[in-house]
């Protein structure tokens, strides 16, 4: 039997090969990532390793220590924001497919992008002072090294891990990932020593304060977990991170879809984050109440490995060491958003990181006390939060920019209710120490 031309060309296209290979559906998505959330999960943990820098050791340790479990509600509080305000900017760079900085820098007067990038620089500087001096702080306990030298140390190895993202994102956010979780398992294996008390936890969940000292230390626990410049760096991460997200938000399914491996990377990193934060207050609650000599990070090494055993001193250690490397990259990267986003000009990072070093350095060569740095420099921190959510509510709720992503009403009005509670506290803060 012999077949026309029409009649092979309708066999030829309609071959197994062909019916083996489906188109996929108009989404912006292949099938197979559709069916799963977890390709897009990877964002929110390199966010959620600024959580648990070494700024957030040495405040929420002094907490517990000072105040034993009074503060676990402000880790708690802290954290729930965390959530909902890297929720917001994540969604700003799938929306708009640019970061935080860009989008102000597009939409703002010129004297205005100019002052949020000075603020920005000075929460950079801040920031790297922090995990600089943690990141010396582990390597004088684990090996001797003195602390100028460590900050020197920490601040190569963080130039050479921000150096994977040559090799795309997903290499960076597993090594961030995989220190995220050695500082997890640390304070784990720590806090199932330590022990929990039920009625200390419930009573901690009840706001309240000691006075002004305690008040200090809630403004340098906010301050160490809702950080500023990780607002910045989460916008930049999720533009072209899961895929087209230009054609897939086109349909209310594909937006569905996008939103909710967002919100489950949030959700998961921002959680490991806050569990890792209530256990070193509780630790310290359980293990340092009330205890004169726990005064900083070198003493809290010394009091685990005298209660606990060499075990816990090392596990401490070794994840303020993860702690200061991953921060201090993550911190780099930050720099580099902030000064593309809102001027438009790169430098050459390792000028940037020289920049950054040198105020730390400089504490930790003048001898000063590394743990006070590190509670004052969240303090800073908290202070810059404000310049960073302000605008980012701002944009998330103009629908001209957003389009189908705007916020709804119930959201803005949360995010502006944590703005309102931030500034009240930092000028309750202020006013205190005028008058002190």
């Amino acid at each position: 039997m012999y077949l026309s031309k029409t009649e092979a060309a309708v066999l030829t296209s309609t071959s197994p090969r062909t019916l083996r290979r489906p188109a996929a559906p108009a989404t912006g998505q292949p099938p197979a990532r559709r069916r799963r959330l977890w390709p897009m999960l990877g964002p929110a943990f390199v966010a959620a390793v600024a959580y648990v820098d070494p700024g957030n050791f040495a405040t929420n340790f002094a907490g517990g220590a000072s105040f034993g479990y009074t503060l676990l509600w402000v880790i708690v509080a802290a954290n729930l924001m965390a959530m909902l305000i890297q929720s917001l900017t994540a969604k700003l760079g799938l929306a708009t497919g640019r970061d935080l900085a860009t989008c102000c820098r597009e939409r703002l007067p010129r004297p205005v992008v100019r002052g949020l990038w000075a603020q920005a620089e000075a929460v950079a500087i801040a920031t790297d002072l922090a995990e600089i001096v943690g990141g010396a702080v582990a390597l004088n306990l684990l090996f001797g090294v003195p602390l100028p030298a460590g900050g020197v140390i920490t601040a190569v190895v963080a130039f050479v891990l921000l150096a994977a993202q040559s090799r795309g994102h997903r290499p960076f956010e597993r090594v961030i990932t995989g220190l995220l979780l050695v500082i997890g398992l640390g304070f784990g294996y720590t806090l199932v020593g330590s022990g929990v008390d039920p009625g200390g936890v419930a009573s901690g969940m009840v706001p309240g304060f000691a006075g002004t000292d305690s008040l200090l230390l809630a403004t340098g626990i906010l301050g160490a977990t809702v950080m500023p410049h990780v607002i910045y760096v989460h916008s930049a991460l999720t533009p072209g991170r899961y895929g087209d997200t230009v054609t897939a938000g086109r349909t209310r399914a594909g937006r569905r879809q996008l939103l909710r491996g967002q919100r489950l990377d949030v959700l998961l990193a921002m959680g490991l984050a806050g569990l890792v934060n209530a256990a070193m207050l509780v630790i310290a609650a359980q293990l340092f109440t009330g205890d004169a000599e726990i005064t900083s990070l070198e003493s809290v090494h010394t009091g685990l490995g005298d209660q606990l055993g060499t075990g816990a001193a090392l596990a401490f250690a070794l994840a303020l060491l993860a702690s200061g490397f991953a921060a201090s990259s993550v911190g780099t990267h930050a720099g580099q958003v902030v000064m593309a986003g809102f001027l438009r000009r790169h430098i050459p990072m390792l000028a940037r990181r020289l920049i950054t070093l040198a105020p730390a350095l400089l504490v930790l060569g003048l001898g000063g006390d590394p743990t006070t740095a590190l509670v004052w420099s969240q303090v800073v921190l908290c202070f810059g939060i404000p310049f960073a959510l302000v605008p980012l509510l701002w944009l998330t709720s103009r629908k001209d920019l957003m389009g189908a992503w705007v916020n709804r009403r119930i959201t803005t009005l949360a995010g502006s209710l944590v703005a309102a509670l931030i500034i009240g506290l930092n000028g309750y803060l202020l006013v205190g120490m005028i008058l002190r």
